[in-house]
């Protein structure tokens, strides 16, 4: 990290076991800071729910239902209840005039277990929708634990804003802002906040839908889709105090995701509203700057070429990628490998065969082959451009685990994901942790939550 330019840099003594041992608390599972505030504010904030057998006496009678699923919608497309809409959370709001034209209708907001569930639901209440809306308590894993038919490949999307739609989430969305304290800058307060980034850490995070943010984006934006943000923010804003700033195209998904970020401890989070005629605008992906990355010269070696030398057999491709992704797709025949075990890893290597590296776009890639120069007489080079080059190649990939050079545990797996005899026992387990995390945070004298319930 000294390397890197960063001056204040320490490590705490004694790790983990010292930080128990000295009485304060420690946690268990993914995106707590999360999870444990959904808890909080079901608690404090009294969101409604029902089960799944409720739900599904629901749907049997034909009763004026809409289920809304406000996970992403690939999680939605994977696995769903029937007849739910793919609606992720901050669209929610944003969309919900037009998805939802009777007021007698009774809604209910689902995910695959708490946190989004509850988040979305309360999301509609606090926004003053006319309708009864609830969350599904524990989500699809807890339908398809009561044995209930699961969805596998479902399509169903909200219809594009309307205006009158529009005029009435406009109005929502500023309730919201005005009983939250949230504030809307614009381009030139960014631009001056850009400019002192190097004293304060700054975020800028564009909560739209990834298809709409892959069209046209501020520049140095990242995807940070508002439901995806509230679930994992521990993944996109790691510096407490910094500054957060979160942009869309009319501020209604902004400052709904805002008002929870807020209420997380997130002070100093502020709106930006931005389009196609801001002169900063740019569309595809983020390129995020790789630290280090400049600084180095690895071997590399281009996707053509990388096949000729595997149909010879002259080399060994390693993959970078997380395990979870690596199933998925990779190139043939290349093994895993967790780049803090690399050198351990390559020695089970053949002597004298060269080593590839790839990771999904190459960087990866890159910085661990600058680390890892020619050794025990072979090369280690990296593939330019990553896997996605040998994509754009129109080169085969293949699927599922290949030779591991090391125990895959560099992920979480969630539930969905463990081998069928452990899943149902893993869901039980997930709720359970996931369900105490109020009582964890009722303990933990370091948290910053505070829900707004008036």
């Amino acid at each position: 990290m000294i390397a890197l330019s960063y001056q204040d840099v320490a490590y705490l003594d004694g790790g983990l076991p010292a930080w128990e041992a000295a009485g304060f608390k420690v946690y268990s599972g993914v995106h707590v800071p999360s999870k444990a505030f959904a808890e909080v504010v079901e608690h404090e904030a009294g969101t409604p729910w029902i089960s799944v057998q409720q739900l599904n006496e629901l749907i049997a009678s034909g009763a004026n239902i809409a289920i809304y699923d406000s996970r992403s919608y690939e999680e939605y497309h994977n696995n769903s209840i029937p007849n739910a809409v793919s609606v992720p959370g901050a669209e929610l709001v944003y969309r919900f005039a037009d998805l939802t034209p009777s007021p007698d209708t009774f809604v209910i907001v689902n995910c695959g277990g708490r946190t989004r569930s509850i988040i979305g639901a309360q999301s509609l209440i606090s926004a003053g929708v006319p309708n009864k809306v609830v969350s599904l308590k524990d989500g699809t894993m807890a339908w398809q634990l009561a044995g209930l038919d699961v969805v596998r490949g479902a399509g169903r999307r909200p219809p594009q804003v309307s205006a009158d739609g529009l005029e009435r989430a406009q109005a929502s969305a500023l309730r919201v802002a005005a009983r939250c304290g949230i504030i809307r800058i614009g381009l030139q307060t960014l631009q001056n906040w850009r400019a002192e980034a190097a004293q304060r850490s700054l975020y800028v995070l564009d909560v739209r839908t990834p298809e709409e943010f892959l069209a046209g984006h501020l520049r140095g934006a990242r995807s940070a889709p508002g439901g995806q943000l509230v679930q994992e923010t521990d993944y996109h804003i790691a510096t407490w105090g910094a500054r957060v700033v979160l942009t869309d195209d009319t501020g209604i998904r902004a400052t709904m995701t805002a008002s929870w970020l807020k209420q997380m401890g997130w002070d100093d989070v502020a709106v930006l509203v931005a389009g196609p005629g801001d002169s900063d605008w740019v569309a595809g992906p983020h390129e995020p700057r790789v630290l280090g990355l400049e600084a180095i010269s690895p071997q590399k070696i281009e996707a053509l070429e990388l096949q000729k030398r595997l149909a010879a057999g002259d080399v060994a491709v390693v993959d970078l990628e997380l395990s979870k992704r690596h199933a998925l797709g990779h190139i043939p025949g290349a093994s895993f490998a967790i780049r803090a075990r690399l050198a351990s890893s390559l020695a089970k290597i053949p002597a004298g065969q060269a080593v590839v590296l790839t990771s999904a776009d190459g960087k990866l890639a890159a910085l661990a082959a600058a680390e890892l120069p020619a050794s025990a007489g072979r090369p280690v080079l990296a593939l330019a451009g990553g896997t996605q080059a040998w994509i754009k190649a129109g080169l085969p990939l293949e699927t599922g685990a290949t030779q591991m050079l090391d125990t895959p545990d560099d992920v979480y797996l969630m539930p969905r994901e463990r081998l069928a005899q452990d899943r149902e026992a893993a869901m039980r387990d997930y709720l359970t942790w996931e369900i105490n995390l109020v009582n964890d945070m009722a303990e933990d004298d370091d948290q910053r939550f505070h829900v707004v319930t008036g």
